[in-house]
């Protein structure tokens, strides 16, 4: 298995349709169903779009990874922005500062297998997340 680490600079709307695009092209790679691939596709393009929406401009990372027995991709999702006030609040349905529908985050946690959130208030928010392959 030779899939490395893509790095995706999120500044812009196409940013976001390139690295769904690229999470999709690597968990194909990997082996993941295309079912499979395509929710993780849906998560990056939802923590892409937060990226451009509330900070900007941030990244992307996407990584083939190994645990004991199974296959993996890790997307971690990282900008300097303002920061999440309050990470609970952010993580309930339906939540949403922007006026969206609020699928983001929660979303993202419900089609990922793990899920990770860090955010300092004014220092910017890295989210990481990672999808086993079954």
């Amino acid at each position: 298995m030779s899939v490395g680490e893509i790095t995706v600079a999120i500044n812009s709307d196409q940013d976001i349709v390139s690295a769904r695009q690229k999470g999709r092209a690597m968990a194909m790679e990997l082996g993941f169903s295309s079912g499979d691939a395509t929710l993780i596709a849906t998560a990056i393009s939802e923590l892409a779009r937060n990226i451009v929406t509330y900070a900007r401009k941030g990244q992307i990372t996407l990584k083939g990874i190994q645990g004991s027995s199974r296959i993996g991709i890790l997307v971690i999702a990282s900008d300097q922005g303002p920061g999440i006030p309050d990470t609970r609040q952010a993580l309930r349905d339906g939540f949403s500062t922007s006026g969206s529908l609020g699928l983001g985050l929660p979303g993202v946690r419900r089609l990922m297998d793990e899920f990770e959130i860090n955010s300092q208030p004014s220092q910017g928010t890295t989210v990481t997340v990672k999808k086993w392959r079954q």
